[in-house]
This record gives structure tokens, C-alpha cells and sequence, in this order.
């Protein structure tokens, strides 16, 4: 029955080897596999489509933040699993470098030391932590042939002039405000905002060191890893921050838990 929540315990309740109609996650398939920003996108496991919001988030909260990862051989599992499911597509061997965002949940780290039993022994990893939000910036560039200079059916412009200098200003406007704000408002305030795909520079390399490696890496199979990918947006700014160094490397993603319908073409 997959994964399931009991009301009376109040507890979620895993079943490795069954699924039902009221799973919230199936634990029985080999893993996902899409395309999304522009890469292959791999995940472990997709919430059912009928799952409440709220019980949504109280899975994903119990999944990163449970106390104790390491004695909890339920999910445990659920993150072996779903890492065996990866290796068997990709063959995580071949790999040269992981590269995942700083974070307060476990997930990653567990995710992490699972890999290195099927990595090679040279596998590096490479942290990206949250920037401080006066580097935030807005790519006006791309906004701008997205949407401000799309056209009708009859070829005229969707927008004037006018309009798109008010859509300017008050793009500076929300910057100059997220510029005064820390940054855990910020992701609360700008996760499912329609400009937060043009967001820059959320993340920084954790040291100058890691930066400079990374522009020197050259064709190399590079696993960007995160614990739960539900708008896409921070896989999206680690994506961004390599390719700004450069774009020799087999980039492959991976997420425990993830989604079809990301902003694949956000980047």
C-alpha cells in the first residue's frame, strides 16, 4: 500500500511492497525519469494526485526533518531505495562530482553517503550555501523574450511600451524590497511568485576554493542531488550557478521526491 497515514496514530506507514488507491507516495515502481531544465531529471518518488496539500507537507516535513534519520529504517529504506532505483538507470560509478545545496534537513547528507558506496573513490562533493539577499538580482534579459516581447496572433505586440516600463519598475520595486528582507521571508514570499524562475543568485559556492574548481572541471558526469524538488527553484539556481562557469560537463539531476511538471525551460 505504499505509503500511507494512519488518522488514529497519527503516523505515517510504509508498505515496500504493496500500493493501493490511497497511497500518498507508491513504493513499489524503479524511479522517475523526465526532462526537465533542459537536463535529465530523475526522482525517486511522486505524490499520488489526490493527496491533500496539507498532508503533502506534512510528509515532506516528516521526511527532512525527522529526528534520528539513521534509526528509522523505514525511511531509511525509502532513501536506499530510491538511490538503487538512480544507480541502476545511471550507474552512479561513472560519476565525478555531487553537487547539492546547503540545508538544514539530513536528507542530503544520507543521500550522500549512500552514493559513495557506488561511486568511485574520486567522487567529490561540492556545497552551494544561501547568498546573502542583497546579491539577489532579476534576469530582465530573459523576462523580457519570455514574456514582454510575446505577440499576438496577428503578429502585433502583446504589450506596450508603456506597459512594459510599468512591469519594469515594479520588478525594481520587489527587488528593492527583497534586498531588506532575510532570506527565509524571502523563499517563504518568492517560492511560487511567477518571477521567481528569473531570480539569480540565491545560492554561492561555499568557498572560493569550490568555485574555482568548478570552472576548471571539464567534461565530467556531474549529479546535482536535493531531498525534495516540489517548484524546481533550487535545483534550478544550482543548474544556473554551474553553467554560468561553463557548460562541458554530462549534468544529470536527481531529486528523492519530485514532479513531472517542473519549470523545465526556466534556464
Amino acid at each position: 500500500m505504499g505509503v500511507t497515514f494512519d488518522d488514529n496514530g497519527q503516523r505515517f506507514i510504509f508498505d515496500f511492497e504493496h500500493d493501493g488507491g490511497d497511497d500518498l507516495v507508491s513504493l513499489t515502481g524503479e524511479g522517475y525519469q523526465v526532462e526537465a531544465f533542459g537536463r535529465c531529471f530523475y526522482y525517486g518518488y511522486e505524490f499520488s494526485e489526490q493527496v491533500d496539500s496539507n498532508l503533502r507537507s506534512a510528509f515532506i516535513k516528516y521526511v527532512k526533518f525527522s529526528e534520528q534519520l539513521q534509526d528509522n529504517p523505514e525511511l531509511t529504506q525509502f532513501i536506499k531505495r530510491a538511490v538503487d532505483n538512480l544507480n541502476r538507470k545511471i550507474n552512479l560509478y561513472d560519476y565525478n562530482l555531487v553537487v547539492m545545496p546547503e540545508s538544514s534537513s539530513k536528507v542530503n547528507q544520507y543521500m550522500l553517503r549512500y552514493i559513495y558506496r557506488f561511486a568511485q573513490p574520486t567522487l567529490r562533493k561540492m556545497e552551494l550555501v544561501k547568498a546573502l539577499p542583497a546579491n539577489i538580482s532579476f534576469d530582465m534579459d530573459a523576462f523580457e523574450q519570455q514574456y514582454l516581447e510575446d505577440v499576438l496572433e496577428n503578429g502585433r505586440p502583446r504589450y506596450t511600451e508603456a506597459q512594459k516600463a510599468e512591469v519594469k519598475q515594479s520588478i525594481g520595486q520587489m527587488l528593492d524590497l527583497i534586498h531588506q528582507k532575510d532570506y527565509f521571508t524571502i523563499a517563504k514570499d518568492v517560492k511560487k511568485s511567477r518571477f521567481r524562475p528569473y531570480m539569480m543568485q540565491f545560492l554561492k559556492f561555499a568557498t572560493q576554493a569550490d568555485e574555482e574548481l568548478c570552472a576548471t572541471i571539464r567534461q565530467q558526469n556531474v549529479l546535482i542531488i536535493d531531498d525534495v524538488a516540489t517548484s524546481g527553484s533550487t535545483l534550478n539556481e544550482i543548474l544556473r550557478s554551474l553553467r554560468i562557469l561553463n557548460e562541458d560537463n554530462d549534468i544529470s539531476i536527481f531529486s528523492l521526491i519530485g514532479r513531472k511538471d517542473l519549470m523545465a525551460d526556466a534556464v
